[in-house]
């Protein structure tokens, strides 16, 4: 906990002089706390504080009234209470006396306590994230390796907040390390309550097939040029072009059709680490072509998940208008 220490009061040149030229700044929070001060008369309370910032979060105002259109707008539409008017709400009663407007407000204020006795903090457990948050490195790192989306439904942060869980937690003695964090949305953190211990980022077990060639190749790091989560770059034994490289599922399964989010979402970060790396090794690389077999009807001869990545010169073939329309050689062009 912070503790105030004496100091001397500064003058308002110097409070200007700290604000234009002294304070560096890794968000608005400081310059927000004094202007919320400064409205206040100079002192206010934590809570009051917290309102103050809350009004300033665009992300939080976004997401509330994404949820008052999914649930109470469309009930209190339903039962005729409320009406709607392009971003208007109002009432949907007549004129109401002062003395009405009490007797209204004293009993929603006594069904949401109501509620609130009965759900406890709970009512909020999706908002309420660790009392010693994540640090901001780790957190940046669960997030990228997540692609940015929820480990168990796969919502953007454009859907709903994203949140860094903690997989044992905390109050299970669950540590604040890379190994026990995950990310998941607001909705599905909320749902899974504060015991539920399960862990979405590896949802099916590691398979692999003997007879396999391509867990073969993953298992003795033969051909292995780059690995990231559920997914690994080898060097293509025939390669189309030079540069050509695979992405393939460290898990056996069939194809793409059978391949977790997880694993999509980590084979789609690791084409693009892929795509970077060949393009700053062969500068003359001007394109690529991004494919994936999925049965023996279209071309797969190794039955294990996997993507090309082949790099594209200027001049590499004759005529390449049409691209991967080249599958079936007669209805390239067009």
């Amino acid at each position: 906990m912070i503790k105030s220490k004496a100091m001397n009061p500064i003058d308002f040149v110097g409070l200007i002089d700290f604000l234009k030229n002294r304070m560096s700044m890794s968000h608005i929070y400081q310059p927000l706390l004094i202007r919320s001060l400064v409205e206040a008369g100079g002192s206010a309370t934590l809570r009051q504080l917290a309102h103050s910032f809350l009004a300033q979060d665009e992300s939080q105002l976004i997401y509330y009234e994404k949820r008052i259109r999914q649930m109470p707008l469309k009930v209190l539409l339903k039962h005729d209470v409320i009406s709607w008017s392009e971003n208007l709400v109002s009432l949907n009663v007549k004129k109401l006396a002062f003395e009405q407007k009490a007797r209204l407000k004293m009993v929603c204020e006594k069904r949401m306590q109501e509620f609130i006795q009965k759900k406890g903090l709970g009512l909020w457990d999706y908002r309420l994230l660790d009392s010693e948050p994540v640090p901001d490195s780790l957190r940046y790192r669960v997030l990228r390796e997540s692609g940015g989306r929820c480990a168990l439904c796969g919502a953007t942060k454009k859907e709903r907040p994203l949140d860094v869980d903690h997989i044992k937690p905390r109050s299970k003695g669950g540590r604040t390390e890379y190994q026990n964090l995950q990310v998941l949305c607001s909705k599905c953190n909320r749902s899974k309550g504060d015991k539920d211990q399960t862990d979405f980022r590896d949802d099916l077990p590691p398979k692999t097939d003997p007879n396999c060639p391509f867990c073969t190749d993953i298992s003795n790091k033969s051909r292995t040029i780059e690995g990231l989560g559920t997914v690994v770059a080898i060097r293509d034994k025939y390669p189309v072009t030079t540069g050509h490289c695979l992405v393939v599922t460290r898990r056996h399964t069939p194809d793409f059709f059978t391949m977790t989010l997880n694993e999509r979402m980590d084979a789609e970060n690791l084409l693009t680490i892929m795509k970077k790396k060949i393009s700053k090794k062969y500068p003359l690389v001007t394109g690529f072509n991004i494919g994936a077999n999925c049965g023996i009807s279209s071309g797969q001869t190794v039955m294990h998940a996997h993507f090309h990545l082949i790099p594209r010169r200027h001049g590499d073939t004759p005529k390449p208008k049409g691209g991967v329309r080249g599958v079936i050689p007669a209805k390239m062009a067009y």
